[in-house]
């Protein structure tokens, strides 16, 4: 009973940081646990950073990773701005057209402050009980907590790697401006 009550309190970190130009950014993990009806609820700190145009996020299926990305407003306007910088009959254009407005969600907040994640974006990532909600800045992602777990440990490895690749390009920049 413990480590159910632990696993549904919400370790969700919104609008504490600011990001680019000061806006707030989605911060921190946590975990949720899908009701019957797919809903899971959304904290209030959540809620207002997502507040915009509509009472609710967007949410579409992540072309990044095997999961549904979402965010507010200001996620579907920065997908918009990329789409529109490619000319009308571009390919990759319409490949995004198709990925991105073709698959967006609205996910209005009901009374008790959840949303209703969509049966099919629910089947498509194996979304059935646990789910890791994933701050990434200007948007989130929601992910099979067994996933997510499989993706983090992959990503720290790959970021450890990647740091270390990083700090030598430096170490050597550094020495080769010396000389």
């Amino acid at each position: 009973m413990l480590t159910q009550l632990r696993r549904a309190a919400p370790r969700l970190v919104v609008g504490v940081a600011a990001g680019k130009l000061g806006a707030r950014v989605f911060l921190s993990t946590f975990e949720k646990q899908l009701d019957s009806k797919r809903r899971i609820v959304v904290p209030q700190e959540f809620r207002a950073l997502a507040s915009g145009s509509f009472d609710g996020v967007f949410c579409l299926p992540s072309i990044e990773a095997d999961c549904i990305e979402g965010g507010a407003q200001a996620l579907f306007d920065r997908y918009q701005a990329l789409i529109d910088e490619l000319p009308f009959g571009d390919p990759l254009r319409s490949q995004l057209e198709t990925s991105i407005l073709g698959g967006v969600h609205k996910l209005s907040f009901d009374t008790a402050g959840r949303i209703t994640l969509p049966e099919a974006l629910c089947e498509e990532f194996g979304l059935t009980d646990w789910v890791a909600v994933v701050g990434m800045g200007d948007r989130f992602q929601i992910w099979s907590l067994e996933a997510f777990r499989a993706h983090r440990a992959t990503q720290r490895l790959s970021a450890r790697e990647g740091l270390a690749t990083l700090r030598n390009q430096q170490r050597l920049a550094k020495v080769g401006g010396a000389a």
